[in-house]
Order: structure tokens, then C-alpha cells, then sequence
């Protein structure tokens, strides 16, 4: 089943939809789409773009994504297929009411805070497994499996994906506008990228260009391009390859300044990149 932008297609006679994507490259263009997406990396490393934000991601790996919430997970590139579990509902899969039914009031928690989407921390096992039962259940046992997936979300650890929450659904026009651009940074980042450049990727001027980039991510470009650059880094110190040095990182990451490396890296992360890889290796 392939994923469209801004539409899953559902299945006939089924409500709950769920994907396997085993491929080089999974669907990398930027989408939303109305149901809330539960997704397990099984084999795979990249970047989940959510929202204003990006998260590294790797092998178990866990995300819940917001309904309408644009987002894209790009895989590294690698020799071995790219493997992901993805599960797809609305609060009305199964009925305008049926979630507000008293005896389901304990999951409004966990569907207050998908809006904004997480990432589990902590041990994904039982979330894991109940993940890769999912595409061989039938119907009664997929449902049975749905809802306990649901309650160990309830009372999982979670990390918010993204603070910034649209008040309305991207149009076709912006969201191909907003995929061009991804599309360029992801694949460019790492080299010098001006805002003449980017913006003439969708047909603006430069101010119009930073003005449609800010109502859609609620930042500036260059705090989200800066932000990629950051995340990539954090992955190329988190392989503690000691062969790599951290100005090699730095020019490997986008940056030109190894002094702007450090200084943007410690307001994002806290810490300089040296701290940051001693931390990864304890």
C-alpha cells in the first residue's frame, strides 16, 4: 500500500490500517493526513522530520505522529533494506463516539498528547512485539492487539515531537511547496545554502519565502537548517567513530566555522560536541 501525500488510502472493510514499508527508501516526501500514525523502525537509521523538528532515528524506535502533523522519515542510505511498521486510526475509526465511551476514558490522555506526537523512551519491547504481531492478526485479534498497544502508550515515557501544532490542514499548494524545500535541505545541508537559492526552489522572493517557511514551522529557516545540521552531527559523534575528528564532523555537518559549530551545538544541546561524544561512550 503506498502512502500518498496528505491521503492514506483505507483498506476496504477494514478500519485499522496497517503498513509495512521494506524498501532502500522509504517514502520521503514531505505529508500529513488525518489519522494518527503509530510507527516502529525495525531496521533503519535517518531523520523524522515532525512539525518545526527533527529526531534522529534508529533500530526500535518508536513514534506516535499527529493527525495533520507534516512529517517526513528520511533513511540513510545503506546496503540493507529500510524496514518500518506503521499503524494508522483516527478517534473515529470506529465510530464519531466510540472513544468517548466511559469505560475508554483512561486512552483521552494519550489522545491529547498525540496531537503534538511522541517518541517512547525507555523499554519498547512489549511495544515492539505487539508492533510486528500486527500484520498477520485478522480482525478480532488486531483489534485485541490495537487497544493493548494503546494502554502500554498510556503509561510509556514519552518525548513530545513537536510544540508547534498548525490550526489548520496545509493546502495541496503549500504542502508541495513545503516538500520542495525539505526535499533541498535534506539532500543539501551539508553544503552552503543561501536564501536566494532555497526560495527560488518555489517560485518566491526571498521575504515572502521566510514569511511562508515561519507561518509553517513557527521558526526561521535558518533555525531549522541549523537544527538539521545539528541532529546530523549528533549522529556521526553518536557512532564514537574516533577516526572522525570533531572539525571533521563540523564540515561534514554544513557548518564552515568550527567556532559556530561548537557555539550552535552548546544552545541546542547544551553541551559542546566533545562533551556530547565523551557522554555517548559512558
Amino acid at each position: 500500500m503506498k502512502v500518498h501525500p496528505f491521503q492514506i488510502p483505507k483498506p476496504l472493510h477494514q478500519n485499522l490500517i496497517v503498513q509495512v514499508d521494506r524498501e532502500m527508501v522509504f517514502y520521503d516526501k514531505l505529508h500529513q493526513h488525518a489519522e494518527i500514525q503509530l510507527t516502529l523502525i525495525v531496521n533503519a537509521k535517518g531523520k523524522l522530520i515532525v512539525g518545526d523538528s527533527i529526531h534522529p532515528f534508529e533500530d526500535g524506535d518508536f513514534f506516535v505522529i499527529g493527525p495533520h502533523s507534516p512529517h517526513l522519515f528520511k533513511n540513510d542510505s545503506t546496503d540493507e533494506m529500510a524496514h518500518r511498521i506503521s499503524l494508522f486510526f483516527t478517534e473515529t475509526t470506529f465510530g464519531e463516539s466510540f472513544f468517548e465511551l466511559p469505560d475508554l476514558e483512561e486512552l483521552q490522555p494519550l489522545f491529547n498528547v498525540s496531537k503534538e506526537g511522541f517518541q517512547v523512551l525507555g523499554d519498547t519491547k512489549d511495544i515492539q512485539n505487539a508492533m510486528k504481531q500486527l500484520p498477520n492478526l485478522q480482525k478480532l485479534e488486531r483489534f485485541i492487539c490495537f487497544f493493548n498497544l494503546l494502554k502500554n502508550l498510556c503509561y510509556a515515557d514519552k518525548k513530545t515531537l513537536t510544540n508547534f501544532v498548525s490550526s489548520k490542514k496545509m493546502g495541496s499548494s503549500q504542502g508541495e511547496r513545503m516538500q520542495t524545500i525539505f526535499d533541498y535541505v535534506v539532500t543539501h545541508f551539508q553544503n552552503e545554502i543561501n536564501l536566494d537559492t532555497v526560495s527560488s526552489k518555489v517560485h518566491m522572493t526571498p521575504n515572502a519565502f521566510c514569511k511562508f517557511f515561519k507561518q509553517h514551522t513557527n521558526k526561521t529557516f535558518f533555525q531549522f537548517l541549523i537544527e538539521l545540521r545539528i541532529e546530523h552531527a549528533c549522529q556521526l559523534l553518536n557512532r564514537g567513530d574516533d577516526q572522525n575528528s570533531i572539525l571533521e564532523i563540523s564540515e561534514q555537518s554544513g557548518f564552515s566555522s568550527i567556532s559556530n559549530f561548537n557555539r550552535q551545538f552548546k544552545k541546542l544541546k547544551g553541551v559542546i560536541p566533545s562533551r556530547f561524544a565523551a557522554q555517548q561512550k559512558k
